[in-house]
């Protein structure tokens, strides 16, 4: 490089560098001009539009806010600046001048003028109005308000030392659910309680027009806990008594397990939607759920209901009160670490799992079916862990912000929720078979996470070597190596199961856990453990198992097949082909479509279909049974 070039590049760099240093780094100091005043008008559902009104007091010179760009839950910097339009800044009647700052697209610069006490800042709020642009979060039925989506705040202070007092205006008649206490209420605009921005970030609002407060509160308790549902009709509230029942348990479930509660009541946001999307994110005193419209009245008692609103209740313990270390940040526009993901949401979707057994929200032999899918992922339908392992992953929602894969099964995306689940029921099983079932990963919970009875405000952090001293304290053992083996690699994630008493077998049919997914696919087919694909209602070629029967014959994912051995596609088709198949000497014929170009694919495969299976270990204690038993 020349002596100029090299100039050039210093120059550069030091004229980055002071850039980086105009936007001033958090500070645990109030933001002393005072309470913030945030205005959401949510009434514009035709064109989508949330419009944001803040009042911000102020001090005469320079002015950095911030739109937030880290989001918790989110573990990635997945903030929507690309949704935000029309920002305006006013004074004393007149337009303030504003620049985003060049290196931080999140920073917006501005100098308040002397004799300024407040400015009033104004933007749009375009939520997606196509699934192609993102979630979608307004439709004519019901929202989803995100608060962390719609504010700025000044620059230089700790989330927990910037209070706001947040308003909505909501459409006429809609009853709103929020974890935020309501302060006041002028016709359709609701004037809730004043917070601090990490709680007022933690607190979102769903609202609709058919809507339903449940309560979930368990006998004896002091602190409510209720599911308020929000529907695309009517028709879609109505339960029935056994439905609320084990709702109820599975948050009576919970508070036995963790033996604390981390917050002063708990509201559950659920939306029961095909036009709204679909959604789970964790908050501490609430959580947001998002699942179709026939959640209770197209209820299949056999398999259950989805964990989905355990896993996040689960969440107000692990993740919410207590949270990785490198995960916790002082505001949200420092960037987050992910290294312990596979404790935050891997042991949290395990407990979702086993709570949602325990509360009979699925039956035993659902859970062991839902659980069989998860163990045959890691034994047989994950290739990419020979080149990348568990911990890895944890990176993945800074690398890819869940974006869709191509080859999920090579490439791999956040496997630290499964695979942590299959860790932690290998690590159930150990405390278990080594105390002779005096102690459990219960004993961990509750010494863990179940501290602080009735704190919330005051989030508690922890590092790798927290999780293991207690793990060490339930039972002595080598934690860290067990631990590291498996995140790391070195050994394989389907021992827990063997320790439980239970095996993976496959059969030529899928269990009934399996069946009611495929039904909820709306006609998709699975394929995965025999010709190695899964494929869509339209024949459209999903995941292709890397070095499969598929894979080896050339297909890809994005490929739509057309016929089978001349036959329309219809999984029913492929079904008798593949049966065909293993009993003869033909092999499978396949028409399928890439883009205007049609090619026929021959498959050779003769080991007829496999489904995964758990079943019973002769002579081996049945400890997975007592795992999933309701706790008295």
């Amino acid at each position: 490089m020349s002596y100029r070039r090299l100039a050039v590049s210093v120059l550069a760099l030091a004229f980055a560098g002071a850039l980086q240093a105009a936007v001033p780094a958090p500070q645990d100091t109030p933001y002393a001009p005072g309470t913030i005043k945030v205005e959401v008008d949510a009434t514009n559902l035709a064109q989508r539009i949330f419009r944001v009104t803040q009042t911000i007091p102020v001090q005469p010179g320079a002015l950095t806010l911030l739109y937030p760009e880290w989001i918790p839950g989110g573990h990635s910097p997945r903030g929507a600046i690309d949704k935000v339009a029309g920002i305006t800044f006013v004074a004393n009647g007149q337009k303030l001048a504003w620049t985003r700052d060049p290196l931080d697209v999140h920073a917006f610069h501005l100098t308040v003028p002397e004799g300024v006490q407040t400015i009033t800042a104004q933007f749009d709020f375009l939520t997606a109005t196509d699934r192609a642009q993102g979630r979608v979060v307004m439709t004519p039925q019901m929202l989803n308000l995100q608060w962390i989506s719609t504010l700025l705040y000044p620059a230089g202070h700790y989330a927990a030392q910037i209070r706001f007092d947040p308003r909505v205006t909501y459409p006429a008649g809609w009853t709103a659910f929020t974890a935020l206490a309501v302060e006041g209420r002028t016709g359709d605009t609701v004037d809730y309680e004043d917070v601090p921005l990490d709680i007022l970030a933690d607190s979102p609002v769903y609202a609709g027009r058919h809507a339903r407060q449940i309560d979930l509160t368990p006998a004896g308790s002091a602190v409510p806990v209720r599911l308020g549902v929000i529907a695309d009709a009517a028709k879609y509230l109505e339960t029935k008594p056994k439905q609320i029942a084990q709702h109820q348990a599975m948050v009576a479930q919970a508070l036995k397990l963790f033996g604390a509660q981390h917050y002063d009541h708990y509201q559950f946001l659920f939306s029961l939607s095909a036009q709204m999307g679909g959604n789970g994110l964790e908050h501490q005193r609430s959580s947001e759920n998002g699942v179709g419209t026939d959640y209770f009245t197209g209820w299949n008692e056999k398999a259950g209901f989805t964990d989905l609103l355990a896993h996040e209740f689960v969440h107000s313990w692990n993740g919410k009160y207590r949270r990785p270390a490198d995960l916790w940040t002082p505001n949200y526009n420092v960037p987050m670490q992910d290294s312990l993901l596979w404790v935050y949401e891997g042991q949290t979707q395990y407990w979702g799992n086993v709570l949602a057994a325990r509360g009979g929200l699925r039956p035993p032999e659902a859970s062991r079916d839902a659980l069989a899918l998860v163990a045959a992922t890691y034994a047989d339908n994950r290739p990419g862990l020979a080149w990348r392992n568990v911990q890895d992953t944890t990176n993945d929602p800074i690398i890819a912000s869940r974006a869709p894969r191509a080859y999920r099964n090579y490439q791999m995306s956040e496997d630290y929720y499964s695979a942590g689940q299959l860790i932690w029921l290998e690590a159930d099983a150990l405390i278990r078979n080594r105390s002779h079932d005096r102690k459990s990963l219960d004993d961990f919970a509750r010494a863990f996470f179940g501290v602080n009875d009735g704190e919330w405000a005051v989030q508690d952090t922890y590092t790798f070597d927290d999780v293991v001293a207690t793990l060490d304290a339930v039972l002595p053992y080598d934690w860290a190596t067990f631990l590291r083996d498996r995140l790391d690699g070195r050994v394989g994630l389907t021992g827990g199961l063997e320790a439980s008493g239970w095996k993976l077998v496959y059969e030529d049919t899928p269990n009934a856990y399996a069946k009611a997914r495929m039904k909820d696919a709306r006609g998709g087919a699975d394929f995965v453990y025999s010709l190695g694909l899964t494929l869509d209602k339209d024949g459209a070629i999903g995941d292709v198992r890397w070095d499969s029967p598929a894979f080896d014959a050339g297909l890809g994912s994005g490929t739509t097949l057309v016929a089978v051995n001349d036959q329309a596609y219809a999984p029913e088709v492929l079904e008798d082909a593949v049966k065909a198949a293993a009993n003869g000497n033909a092999p499978i014929r396949l028409l399928v479509k890439e883009f205007d170009r049609y090619r026929t694919v021959v498959l050779d495969y003769r080991g007829g279909l496999r489904y995964p299976h758990l079943q019973r270990i002769d002579g081996v204690p049945d400890r997975l049974s007592r795992i999933f038993a309701a706790r008295k």
